[in-house]
């Protein structure tokens, strides 16, 4: 994946050395805002401001961050889409904004009507206060299966990613349990670490310094392979204990700015631009390393098929759980994840064109 990374990022810089001179002439010519879908602290806060502050720098930009969280990203969703497109107001998101048309929140589709930038991805992660009789995922499911839908376990959510992975291995192990929705990544940790919950749902970045202060302890995460920390503390791969799923992993977060897709095309430029210097910069690198981030950039039709894919995964996942409220793919006008090659692009769809890329 680095390798890949490191050419993704090679070549959006050559694309990108065409930028236009007005874009940095002349825009932006005052203070740009990002608006974040979820709540201060959490995951997609804590990079989404990294990011910005990184780009800020790298082009002598003033960008503000705001929070705006709700309706798992349909808030900030609805506020961007409410300004003007012109590139001064961003959409700070998570996965796409995915679940914002499946749950209902907004109907504006992702690769139709925005120009997102992935950054990154991360992943998912149960843990659990030191004093928990829970040592293993093991007993956690054993317990589950003795008292279906009691275990509780908090999420950044109701229908948010970390319900949806949560339930996806909650689903492989055969258990249900009761998901208990928080407002963002970071009170949904704060929920386990203050015994609100029975487990900590979220993301490793979430969790991490907890882990590392043994104000936490790790059951599982869901990248591929176990992590090691520094002290020699373990978290565990969730395939170690569903070997099933192994081959399926990682279940990811994915970190990105939105653009509005009918902003100045030399805004886009210009923004794009700073998205990848400020990507491929030592202080952002520095974060995602810490917080056990992966950078993974994706631009142009890459990310749209990305995010329509991801978009149709959810919508068949949670007609399969039954979420309340959520739309099915084929209200959605989705096809089925199985055969979503044969689906993109869909009729009417047009890749953004950008000079030089």
């Amino acid at each position: 994946m680095l390798t890949n990374t490191k050419l993704l990022i090679a070549a959006s810089v050559a694309a990108l050395a065409v930028t236009p001179t007005v874009a940095q002439a002349e825009w932006p010519e005052r203070p740009i805002t990002a608006v974040v879908m979820y709540s201060a602290g959490g995951g997609t806060d804590t990079v989404l401001r990294a990011l910005s502050a990184e780009m800020a720098k790298q082009m002598g930009w003033q960008i503000n961050v705001v929070n705006k969280p709700g309706a798992v990203g349909g808030v900030a969703t609805k506020f961007v889409l409410n300004k003007a497109s012109d590139g001064y107001t961003w959409l700070g998101a998570a996965n796409y904004n995915k679940f914002s048309r499946v749950k209902g929140g907004a109907t504006s589709k992702s690769w139709e009507d925005w120009y997102y930038m992935q950054a990154g991805t991360s992943l998912a992660s149960w843990s659990v206060r030191p004093d928990s009789p829970f040592k293993t995922f093991d007993d956690v499911i054993a317990e589950a299966r003795k008292r279906p839908g009691q275990v509780t376990i908090s999420t950044s959510g109701s229908g948010g990613l970390w319900h949806e992975l949560a339930a996806i291995v909650a689903q492989a192990a055969g258990v249900q349990l009761k998901y208990v929705p928080y407002k963002g990544g970071k009170p949904a940790t704060l929920a386990g670490l203050n015994g609100e919950v029975d487990i900590a749902g979220g993301g490793v970045h979430e969790h991490i310094e907890f882990v590392r202060a043994g104000k936490l302890r790790n059951l599982q995460q869901t990248g591929p392979e176990d992590i090691t920390l520094e002290d020699g503390t373990v978290m565990p791969s969730v395939g170690n204990f569903l070997p099933q799923i192994k081959n399926d992993l990682p279940f990811s977060g994915i970190y990105n700015i939105g653009i509005r897709r009918d902003a100045p095309v030399e805004v886009i430029l210009a923004v794009q631009k700073a998205f990848v210097a400020a990507v491929n910069s030592d202080s952002f690198a520095a974060v995602v390393k810490k917080r056990k981030l992966f950078i993974d950039i994706k631009l142009g039709e890459e990310a749209d098929r990305r995010a329509a894919f991801l978009e149709a995964v959810t919508a068949a996942t949670f007609q399969k759980l039954k979420v309340p409220g959520a739309k099915t793919p084929e209200e959605l006008g989705l096809p089925d994840p199985a055969d979503f090659d044969k689906w993109w692009p869909p009729k009417g769809y047009k890749p953004l064109s950008l000079p030089g890329s």
